[in-house]
């Protein structure tokens, strides 16, 4: 990385010290570094090379904002060093602030514009921005400069992942270690991208379930000794997300997958010198972390953390909160507001760790574990003598270093712990405080979106990835049994490419039946709350996704009146909304097979006596799924049990 440096033909006692302290960072003695080129740059403060390493050392230190001074001190020093715009831009990508770093790459190009990094890396921030075929085009640009460039051949890889274009992807994975045989990010990416978000056939998850074993297996060998030490570079960087959307028990793969997660960053623990903590002595109110990027308004905080926030006694548990995203609204005020300490702001792996640590948590929570790198690898480490998962990515994370996962009574099935590795704690009914939204809905306006007056109208509001092919027949069926008829599915113009792949496919499948897509089927924009509550009050049913369900999605449709059709599936994942219908007493609209669930659908939308009779059983028994404590109460009963006894410490 910086071979330029070694070799510049300056004074020799300064590039020897700044060769030393190059030394330094590159082995992770970071403090070392540090002194080595402060004495440095006392001696001469002009020299830009210096700032430029010690930009570094303090980037890799968590130090973002002082790396960021660094440089901008080298470029004050010498405007036209393109690799130090680089560099920040780099910084301003990790604090999650794209567009800012896109001017600093695009200043580097003005300086150099034969440097192929600048390219790379102004396709990571548009890659970051959503902008996937810009991204694209940059990648390929800085590999029409340097072919053998592997950081752009591993985020060509990237964006076609993003893109859904595994195939693609995996050449470009392979690319990468062709020409950098260690590169542990394209390695790990190798694996994880087997599995992708929207399948084109019912056949293919088998498929790629099989290749995406074989390809984990061969990952735990191909880390050896030697590529361990950088292993925790390569954590999180891609996730086996989209594997808990396949109807199978993931269990077997995931717990081979968290023990490799728990390994790299295991070595990575013992390199910095993290020593986990011990249980606290004393009593007390239970000191508990909550470690998450959703403090604010997502699924996850309205779901299951806002309610953690806004009943918890303190008097007997004192919430600490760790935010590691960037976003924030009112939720995140709610958090401030409420909690015992609040830890924000972008930052590298190493400051979280002793972020956390400074709080000494007898509990750490992570309430969804699954896409957020950073969360994975925190949780990958012994941080405190309780670690706890829950259901905001309702799978089990396979990681060796969490104790529980906390779930539900409503929702899990019979002999639910043979799905996790972790011990399975349900808490009372939905398991959740919930808080309805009392949003004031309005007009729709069905005709702007392509929707008639006078045909039935279903709504089918999962993302593209939550419908599996497996059960595009229940479409077929529907389809046939109902004639005429409007499902309405949703997409997101971030999200194109998915959304365009389930067209292709539920196109096919209907025309297998002799049917016509359009007189069936209807995609219409993502709308804002008051639009989409208002479409679910004109709505007839929703139709719960089978086989991973939406919590968010079925209990917002009761609190507006519109009857759900439930699926009973085998797995937490596939019972959110059935678990709902069966707290309220709802069970006839549950269904446990495909022929239930079109014959209860179909009732729903032809007999409307018996609709509006489905409305009026709503509308006087949801009250029970809302703002009920006993969940809470009972997590509190069960966060001082562990505090008292954990379960680390026995196993």
């Amino acid at each position: 990385m910086l071979a330029w440096i070694l070799g510049r033909r300056s004074n020799g006692s300064r590039a020897r010290s700044i060769a030393l302290a190059t030394r330094y960072h590159r082995s992770g003695r970071l403090a070392e570094a540090e002194a080595a080129l402060r004495e440095l740059l006392a001696a001469d403060p002009g020299l830009y090379e210096a700032q430029y390493v010690l930009g570094h050392v303090l980037r890799d230190s968590g130090r973002f904002d002082e790396g960021m001074l660094s440089y901008r001190k080298a470029i004050e020093l010498k405007p036209e060093f393109a690799d130090a715009y680089i560099a920040w831009g780099n910084v301003l990508n990790e604090q999650g602030k794209p567009r800012e770093a896109v001017a600093l790459y695009l200043e580097a190009i003005k300086h150099d514009p034969e440097g192929p990094d600048a390219y790379a890396n102004l396709g990571n921030s548009l890659q970051y921005l959503g902008q996937l075929d810009r991204a694209i085009t940059c990648y390929r640009q800085a590999l029409a400069l340097d072919p053998g460039h592997a950081m752009a051949h591993l985020n060509l890889g990237n964006a076609y992942v993003a893109m859904d274009r595994c195939d693609e992807a995996s050449a470009s994975f392979r690319r990468a270690l062709v020409h950098d045989g260690d590169y542990v990010e394209a390695r790990w990416s190798l694996a994880m991208t087997q599995i992708p978000a929207v399948y084109a056939t019912d056949g293919e998850p088998a498929q790629r379930r099989a290749a995406f074993s074989r390809e984990l297996g061969e990952l735990q060998a191909w880390f050896n000794v030697h590529r361990t030490a950088n292993g925790a570079r390569a954590v999180g960087s891609q996730q086996p997300f989209y594997l808990a959307y396949q109807e199978e028990n993931n269990r077997d793969l995931l717990e081979q997958y968290g023990d490799l997660c728990a390994r790299l960053m295991h070595d990575w623990a013992s390199r910095q010198g993290v020593v986990p903590l011990t249980r606290r002595a004393g009593s007390g109110a239970v000191r508990v972390g909550i470690v998450s990027e959703h403090f604010w308004n997502h699924s996850v905080w309205s779901a299951i953390v806002g309610g953690w926030f806004e009943q918890i006694d303190p008097a007997r548990v004192e919430l600490h909160a760790f935010h590691l995203g960037s976003r924030q609204d009112a939720a995140t005020l709610i958090a401030k507001q409420r909690a015992a300490s609040f830890e924000e702001g972008g930052r590298g792996l190493r400051p979280w760790v002793q972020a956390i640590l400074d709080r000494q948590p007898d509990v750490l929570i992570y309430p969804n574990i699954g896409n957020d790198r950073m969360a994975l690898q925190l949780a990958s480490l012994r941080l405190a003598p309780v670690q706890v998962t829950s259901w905001g990515h309702p799978e089990t994370t396979g990681l060796p270093t969490l104790d529980y996962f906390l779930s539900s009574q409503a929702m899990e099935p019979e002999r639910a712990q043979e799905n996790y590795r972790e011990k399975l704690v349900c808490l009372p009914h939905l398991g959740t405080y919930y808080r309805p939204t009392k949003t004031i809905a309005q007009d729709p306006q069905l005709g702007t979106l392509g929707l008639e007056e006078g045909v039935p109208l279903l709504l089918c509001p999962g993302t593209p990835f939550k419908y599996s092919p497996r059960y595009d027949r229940i479409v077929v069926e529907i389809s046939r049994r109902l004639g005429r008829c409007q499902m309405v599915f949703f997409e997101d113009e971030s999200r194109r490419h998915l959304t365009d792949k389930l067209k292709l496919r539920m196109e096919a499948a209907l025309a297998g039946a002799g049917m016509r897509f359009d007189e069936h089927i209807r995609f219409v924009p993502w709308l804002d709350r008051a639009r989409y509550y208002g479409l679910m009050q004109r709505a007839d049913v929703l139709l719960d996704t089978v086989g991973f369900s939406g919590f968010n999605v079925a209990i917002q449709a009761i609190e507006c009146g519109l009857p759900v059709v439930g699926w009973d599936g085998r797995f937490l994942r596939g019972r959110l909304a059935s678990g709902i219908l069966r707290r309220m007493d709802l069970p006839h609209l549950v269904a446990g097979s495909e022929h239930e669930y079109v014959a209860t659908v179909a009732r729903l939308v032809r007999d409307r006596e018996y609709r509006d009779l489905v409305r009026a059983q709503i509308c006087e028994r949801r009250p029970t799924l809302f703002e009920d404590t006993s969940p809470v109460r009972a997590l509190e009963d069960f966060l001082a049990g562990a505090r008292a006894a954990p379960r680390s410490e026995a196993s």
